[in-house]
């Protein structure tokens, strides 16, 4: 384990730890603190915006711990005999890619649920990697299944810091969308072989200077929809270089899935579930 010096005045811990472990480049920084092996004053810290003051003990261990829910950060905002819902921070994937098959929301809830000989968690949607919000799991097939064959039932709203004022305030976008070979994903007015048909409506909740705070409704649950259609307003989500940003106020995509609202699978209540907006968005918004 290697203490960092403590800070000489109060700051967020992603820059302190730039700082304190420079000349680590800024990738790698994150990857060491999204695995879970940065502590201050003893408790793991995975988040970004997470404060540090003078006197804080900040530390890096040389290895990561098992990544359990209490020391990865995973916040837990609802779990039931049924379900799980966490709030997935932002550069955390969904599931294992080719490049990252160990540091996931998937492999991180597994791990919890294993501790607690609670079974094991099934994927229900995803979110993309540097998308934070509300993220369904379900806990047996049978549930995930429930859930996706009426997912047209579940309500997904979003919240976007995107460039600009989208023309008009208060509308709805629809299309059909296909992936190409280099992972972009196009929109089109016609459908084609493998276009998917995807609408989004979305409504500006407050402009301010060169930035609008937009909440986006999906009907459809296709990739990269948000980030498609905002950029095809010529509001492309901040943070979004692939298509077309060119700020980057809050070093992240500035998309949060902020509510998730569905009909339990067994007992028919309705559930309503919201992820406050990041701080870093908001400070990047504002």
């Amino acid at each position: 384990m290697r203490e960092l010096p403590s800070p000489t005045a109060d700051v967020l811990l992603l820059e302190w730890l730039l700082t304190a472990l420079a000349p680590t480049n800024r990738t790698r920084v994150k990857q060491i603190l999204r695995s879970g092996r940065v502590t201050v004053n003893g408790a793991s810290v995975t988040r970004h915006d997470h404060p540090v003051r003078p006197g804080d003990k900040v530390c890096v261990t040389r290895d990561a711990p098992p990544p359990t829910a209490e020391r990865t950060g995973l916040a837990i905002v609802h779990e039931d005999a049924q379900l799980v819902v966490i709030d997935k921070p932002s550069g955390l994937l969904t599931v294992a890619t080719e490049s990252e098959k160990t540091d996931t929301a998937f492999v991180r809830l597994s791990a919890h649920l294993a501790s607690r000989r609670a079974g094991r968690p099934f994927v229900v949607h995803r979110l993309d990697r540097e998308t934070s919000g509300l993220l369904l799991f379900a806990r047996s097939a049978e549930v995930r299944d429930e859930l996706q064959d009426n997912w047209d039932r579940v309500t997904k709203t979003y919240l976007a810091v995107v460039e600009g004022v989208p023309d008009p305030a208060d509308g709805a976008v629809a299309n059909y969308l296909t992936e190409g070979r280099d992972l972009r994903v196009r929109a089109s007015r016609h459908a084609g072989p493998d276009a998917k048909h995807a609408v989004t409506r979305y409504k500006v909740r407050e402009t301010r200077g060169r930035y609008s705070l937009v909440e986006v409704k999906l009907e459809t649950g296709r990739k990269h929809q948000i980030r498609v259609h905002m950029a095809g307003l010529g509001c492309p989500v901040a943070g979004d270089q692939m298509y077309s940003a060119t700020t980057d106020p809050a070093r992240r995509l500035c998309l949060h899935a902020w509510r998730l609202g569905f009909d339990h699978p067994f007992t028919s209540e309705r559930i309503e579930l919201e992820s406050p907006l990041p701080a870093e968005l908001s400070r990047a918004f504002r």
